[in-house]
């Protein structure tokens, strides 16, 4: 079958295909999937399909099978995860994540996000001001009014609380 062949016989019997595998399957998306990878396989051997009789079947078969074979690995799939139980509960966040998000929150965008490439992400200055696309200079006084911004709002929901950025009495 020469490539124009193979053209002209895709355009009339996909869609007569597609509506087969679709009432097989149920799912008209699937139906075209495997349909598609039947032709795909068709496609390779396209020079041998004269001597086949029957192209249509041998499309439908393929496209069956490759449904089939989708159906039981779906069918495997779920029952593993039947099998498998959930886990009891996820612990929530605890109270020093939440209290360092609602922190992190009334920080401007630009302290913010030098505060969270920084010592999140663990960027070193430079790599934020790449990201960022500030100056050095202009990061380093983002991170320090971040974290002085950052201290006062921690400080005030627990005062004994550790300041953010603070190591051996002085500020990163």
């Amino acid at each position: 079958m020469t490539e124009d062949e193979f053209d002209a016989f895709y355009a009339t019997a996909f869609p007569r295909l597609t509506g087969q595998l679709y009432a097989f399957t149920g799912d008209h998306g699937e139906a075209q999937d495997v349909v598609q990878e039947a032709f795909v396989r068709a496609w390779d051997r396209r020079e041998r399909f004269l001597a086949d009789s029957a192209p249509e079947a041998w499309i439908r078969t393929v496209a069956m099978r490759l449904a089939v074979s989708r159906w039981r690995r779906a069918k495997r799939w779920l029952e593993l995860v039947r099998r498998t139980p959930p886990p009891d509960s996820t612990p929530g966040p605890g109270p020093e994540h939440t209290a360092l998000v609602a922190a992190l929150r009334q920080l401007p965008e630009a302290q913010r996000m030098a505060i969270v490439l920084h010592h999140l992400c663990d960027l070193s200055v430079q790599q934020v001001a790449s990201e960022t696309g500030a100056p050095v200079g202009t990061v380093k006084a983002r991170l320090t009014r971040g974290r002085a911004a950052l201290a006062l709002h921690l400080a005030g929901d627990e005062p004994d609380a550790p300041v953010l950025g603070k190591e051996s009495g002085r500020v990163r």
